[in-house]
């Protein structure tokens, strides 16, 4: 995982450790970083702070005759970049759940996110892991447009153990999230999820339908999941539905596979959102809370 941003990583503390720090020397590695970290999927507008804030810091250092410049610069590009994640702060899902639950009333959270993204699984896994913490979960088959979707959906919640509120294809998706939070509220369930049709940036029938659920069941949250191998198109992704609904947070799918690592590093900076949990797997256990220290530290080695 992250692979090619470690290796730019590496290259960096070598460049910059067997450098004399004067602004001319010092600027012509930063722009040759600057460069590898958006060929990394890097947003632009994150390079450029990142290399901005690391000029600022770097160019007052002066390494001991015995020390170690390799791990001073390693830990001034560390805190750089754990800035740069952690920026957005925090959305502690399950506790706002476990909030929910003493007020006595469900949690309800809705998903967007286009076709592809992990969006359905990652209802599921979420679902899952709410299970094992001793939740109660009901799903809601709001993607009533594409083929296969509420089977799909049907599959993860026999897999899991959960109920899921249906109608047949076709059906008003806010119809179907209003009856599985009514649903919820009457059988004293914790946690309503609600799965979206893949909403496509160009098509307004669907984005007015995303809204008219937000509208009908005012989803406590609502997150958007985007998959961390489509690089700068989660970014746009996140604009597009953001200009629709308001993200509360953000679920980055197979992080697992991710070799470049940009996404990670950019997406909460952009949108101004936190990542609360990211894809590790294909198992229903495969999703864990987003650890800004835990990616920096593999990503610096």
């Amino acid at each position: 995982m992250f692979d090619r941003l470690k290796n730019q990583f590496a290259d960096f503390y070598d460049r910059v450790t067997k450098t004399e720090l004067k602004d001319k020397d010092l600027d012509r590695v930063l722009e040759e970083f600057q460069l590898e970290l958006i060929q990394s999927d890097v947003a632009v507008t994150v390079a450029d702070h990142v290399c901005s804030v690391l000029k600022e810091k770097l160019s007052d250092v002066q390494f001991a005759r015995f020390s170690n410049p390799r791990d001073r610069v390693r830990a001034i590009l560390a805190d750089v970049l754990f800035s740069v994640m952690d920026r957005a702060g925090k959305l502690d899902l399950f506790g706002f759940v476990d909030k929910k639950r003493e007020e006595g009333v469900p949690a309800v959270i809705a998903f967007v996110g286009i076709n592809g993204t992990g969006k359905t699984t990652s209802i599921a896994k979420l679902a899952h892991l709410l299970q094992e913490r001793g939740r109660t979960v009901l799903l809601a088959a709001s993607d009533t447009y594409r083929s296969g979707s509420i089977e799909q959906l049907e599959e993860h919640a026999r897999r899991i153990g959960v109920k899921v509120i249906k109608h047949q294809y076709g059906a008003d998706p806010a119809a179907v999230a209003f009856d599985a939070v009514n649903y919820a509220r009457a059988h004293g369930v914790n946690v309503v999820l609600i799965d979206t049709a893949g909403r496509i940036g160009t098509n307004v029938n669907l984005l007015e339908e995303m809204r008219k659920i937000v509208r009908v069941t005012r989803p406590d949250l609502t997150i958007l999941v985007v998959d961390a191998l489509t690089a700068n198109d989660a970014l746009e992704q996140g604009k597009t539905f953001s200009g629709a609904v308001s993200i509360d947070g953000i679920i980055l799918a197979k992080l697992d596979a991710d070799v470049k690592g940009g996404s990670a590093v950019s997406l909460s900076y952009v949108m101004g959102k936190p990542v609360v949990m990211v894809g590790t797997g294909q198992g229903y256990n495969d999703l864990e809370l987003f650890n800004p220290e835990a990616i920096v530290k593999n990503l610096l080695g």
